[in-house]
């Protein structure tokens, strides 16, 4: 028999369950699983023993360019360190959202030369620019996100209803995901601009001021227009259970809608936003303690399609600005580098979710959802992208140590089981549980997979 290039041995987490036993893998695609161990002979040999070998994560939920002073160099570093193979950017950079394909194709180029790791690309739409879709598609967006709430009204605006609905017959057009954050605008400004009249501007106060229902009507809202047009919805960042249970029952419709929540919905509460201020203020906001216990429950018992980190890395100024009116900080936390051993911790290592739902939530829907080809699970012709956790190793978050420049986390100081101790992708060792050991350029543009050869039709007929 011939050696292979690689071949990895561990506990190998495929979509049926756990298994002892080694990869066998050639430029850079798995040729072969063996479920004896010391079968397969390889040029190089990875024997990783007790630890898991997962599907390379996915993180639907990046963004890079939110901060300027970052990028991809050094978030793609954090996603390598974090076990995630591959990232999903989102469009809303500064200073220029990515609207139209000069923009996008500019951004594949940078990641081209600066990415660490594998980079799919999200597209969004300026006001009245629902017409960009179908090019933007054809140049590889993986998908679209628009909002129903306006942070900046040129680099993250919102997008008005008739154009909502014209942009989710394009995306249905072209087979694409088309994802929401969805905030409304009226009731959170009325109420902010009640509570800093009163005074109130504790970190409390940021989340009585973006109350459950200003996130539920939005997503209501939403799911019935993709009822009426046929479109593939998503909801990001989904912070109350609420919520997920109005998902639930327009599914059970025949709606296509999908659901992500974030690290940060089912680890911490309002209690932990009350205690760190800045460090723990994100859009929408963190909930109560019973409504954190069930969006958790409802994560076990799989209703969430995935979990992501919303990851955007401010540097310190940006949060300090907030520490004497929480209004004043920026929103988001950073969670490349942290996100998956946290799950992991809270998940796997108490025996809240198995090896499988793990997979599930970080590699196998995530690619499903966004029809990523040739990644997401351990199968033959399958992309050699492997995060290696070894489930014993227990450590401490440092945030001095982050990759990114911005090193700051409300988890910092935590004790977590559970420790990436190699990311690979392509077949080749990006992290090796002590420093990254490839240059930037060598992540590749990741392609989303328009469906072409449809026309455009008026509301789907019911």
């Amino acid at each position: 028999m011939n050696a292979y290039h690689l071949v990895v041995r561990g506990r190998i987490v495929l979509e049926t369950g756990v298994m002892e036993g080694e990869l066998g893998i050639n430029d850079g695609v798995i040729q072969t699983i063996s479920p004896t161990q010391h079968l397969l002979k390889g040029v190089q040999v990875l024997d990783f023993g007790r630890s898991y070998v997962f599907p390379g994560l996915i993180d639907a939920h990046v963004h890079c360019y939110t901060n300027p002073e970052e990028g991809f160099r050094s978030n793609t570093a954090a996603a390598a360190v974090g076990g995630i193979t591959t990232i999903l950017d989102m469009p809303y950079d500064s200073p220029d959202p990515i609207t139209n394909v000069e923009r996008f194709e500019a951004k594949v180029q940078l990641l081209e030369k600066e990415s660490l790791v594998d980079v799919a690309l999200w597209a969004s739409i300026a006001k009245g620019g629902a017409e960009q879709i179908k090019p933007l598609a054809e140049a590889g967006a993986i998908a679209f996100k628009l909002s129903t709430f306006e942070a900046d009204p040129y680099r993250f605006p919102r997008i008005p209803d008739d154009e909502v609905i014209k942009a989710m017959i394009f995306t249905r057009e072209v087979g694409m995901v088309i994802a929401f954050h969805a905030e409304n605008g009226e009731l959170i400004e009325s109420l902010i601009a009640e509570y800093i009249n009163q005074g109130l501007v504790a970190p409390r106060a940021h989340m009585e001021t973006r109350p459950p229902v200003s996130e539920s009507v939005e997503v209501l809202k939403l799911m019935e227009f993709a009822y009426w047009t046929g479109a593939k919805l998503h909801i990001v960042h989904v912070s109350h259970p609420r919520t997920l249970e109005l998902i639930q029952w327009f599914q059970q419709q025949g709606v296509q809608v999908t659901a992500e929540t974030c690290y940060p919905y089912v680890l911490m509460d309002v209690n932990d936003l009350e205690r760190l201020g800045p460090k723990a203020k994100m859009n929408p906001p963190l909930r109560e303690r019973s409504d954190v216990d069930r969006m958790w429950n409802y994560v076990k018992a799989g209703a969430f399609n995935l979990i992501s980190s919303d990851h955007v890395p401010w540097d310190l100024s940006r949060k300090e600005a907030g520490k004497d009116n929480i209004f004043s900080a920026a929103p988001g936390l950073p969670g490349l580098e942290i996100m998956a051993s946290l799950i992991f911790d809270y998940g796997v290592a108490r025996g809240h979710l198995t090896p499988v739902q793990f997979a599930n939530l970080f590699s196998h829907h995530p690619a499903q959802l966004f029809q990523i080809a040739a990644k997401g699970k351990i199968a033959p012709g399958y992309d050699a992208d492997l995060t290696v956790i070894d489930p014993y190793a227990e450590w401490e978050i440092d945030e001095r140590q982050f990759q990114t420049k911005a090193r700051i986390t409300p988890f910092h100081g935590q004790k977590v089981q559970g420790k990436v101790i190699h990311t690979i992708i392509r077949g080749c060792t990006v992290y090796d549980g002590k420093q990254i050991v490839q240059q930037p350029g060598f992540g590749k543009f990741v392609a989303g997979s328009a469906v072409k050869g449809k026309t455009r039709s008026d509301f789907v007929s019911r």
